[in-house]
């Protein structure tokens, strides 16, 4: 049984002139021959993602949301970059194929990269895979340390040096999701206030040793080997990625890491099969990251609250969107929900109810 991600007709509006795309891609890279298919992987909520097809070669194709966007966040150029640079030395990033930045080929700046074909997790696993116990607890640890291998790389030695800021980064953050968040609030969203205050006033300071951070690590963006599903073979969606605190990197993953014990609320807006028997809880994903780096960590609940904040302010970006008529796609009209139920999630953790490193 093949139980490995698949691709699915493009969604209206967001078609690609296979003409010009596939004169394109076989005038820039060898060996490509047939017939041009072009299909979508369905899930995500920012840049798009399309499975391409000449002959027997399967691409990967990224390129930004169609409508209104910002386009540092949807920097094609930035991501390629990260993957060139990591090819060498993180085995777990597809290898990025071709760039391009003439915007007449598509409209906007697009890569593509190689196909990494495994088994992505999102809520609950395929039918017809299941992990026991000791294997869920055996893959969260995997995924842990797969993040980990990443923070610990070397950015300066693999020419990432000026590829962030890691001074001064807690801070930035901080301050730019709070205003991010203020510029995209609807009438109905929470106003956050308290949760923006709080962070302010608990900053920790940056963290001794940055390195590179994914800022979207979990579960839906790693591959799993079909042959053997406790094996992580892939992380996709780099657009995040920066260098900074590595703490951060795990608050924003922890964000999404709904446990078994977790309120009725925060279960119903789960997204990852982080509930199953034997799964970690983000009280022992913090411990494991704090005995593989050696540092302790006491404070988690900033970098938790941070987490949950940071996603909320996400969905509210998008939903933003959709409220305001630049989207019609109805996935995003659920989003205020989301947000609601992230605020009280960030209201429990901030009154010591998160559970997580003390």
């Amino acid at each position: 049984m093949d139980l490995s991600d698949r691709a699915e007709d493009i969604r209206q509006g967001e078609e690609l002139d296979t003409g010009k795309v596939g004169e394109y891609l076989r005038g820039s890279l060898s060996g490509l021959s047939g017939d041009l298919v072009v299909e979508q992987f369905p899930s995500g909520f920012s840049n798009l993602t399309y499975l391409i097809r000449v002959g027997d070669t399967e691409l990967v194709l990224r390129r930004p949301p169609f409508g209104t966007k910002a386009k540092s966040a949807h920097d094609m150029g930035r991501e390629y970059r990260i993957l060139s640079a990591l090819k060498d030395v993180y085995p777990y990033c597809p290898r990025p194929l071709l760039y391009c930045g003439d915007e007449s080929v598509m409209g906007c700046p697009f890569y593509v990269m190689e196909r990494i074909k495994g088994i992505i997790l999102r809520k609950n696993p395929p039918k017809g895979l299941e992990f026991s116990p000791s294997e869920m607890r055996t893959l969260c640890e995997n995924l842990l340390d797969v993040h980990y291998q990443l923070h610990a790389i070397d950015y300066k030695a693999i020419g990432l040096t000026g590829f962030g800021k890691p001074e001064g980064y807690v801070k930035r953050q901080v301050e730019g999701w709070s205003e991010r968040y203020r510029s995209a609030r609807t009438p109905d969203a929470p106003d956050f206030e308290n949760v923006m205050l709080w962070l302010v006033e608990r900053m920790p300071p940056d963290f001794p040793k940055p390195g590179i951070i994914h800022n979207d690590y979990k579960f839906d963006n790693v591959v799993l080997n079909p042959d053997n599903p406790l094996e992580i073979i892939g992380v996709l969606d780099w657009e995040m990625a920066t260098i900074g605190d590595p703490l951060m990197d795990l608050g924003s993953s922890l964000g999404y890491w709904v446990q078994a014990d977790d309120p009725q609320d925060f279960q119903a807006a789960r997204m990852l099969p982080t509930t199953l028997p034997g799964a970690m809880t983000r009280e022992e994903m913090v411990k494991r990251y704090a005995e593989l780096t050696g540092v302790r960590i006491d404070n988690f609940d900033f970098y938790l609250c941070f987490g949950l904040f940071r996603l909320a302010v996400i969905a509210q970006q998008i939903y933003y969107r959709f409220y305001h008529g630049q989207t019609k796609d109805e996935r995003f009209k659920m989003l205020i929900f989301a947000v609601h139920i992230l605020e009280q999630a960030a209201l429990r953790t901030m009154r010591g109810g998160g559970r997580e490193g003390h």
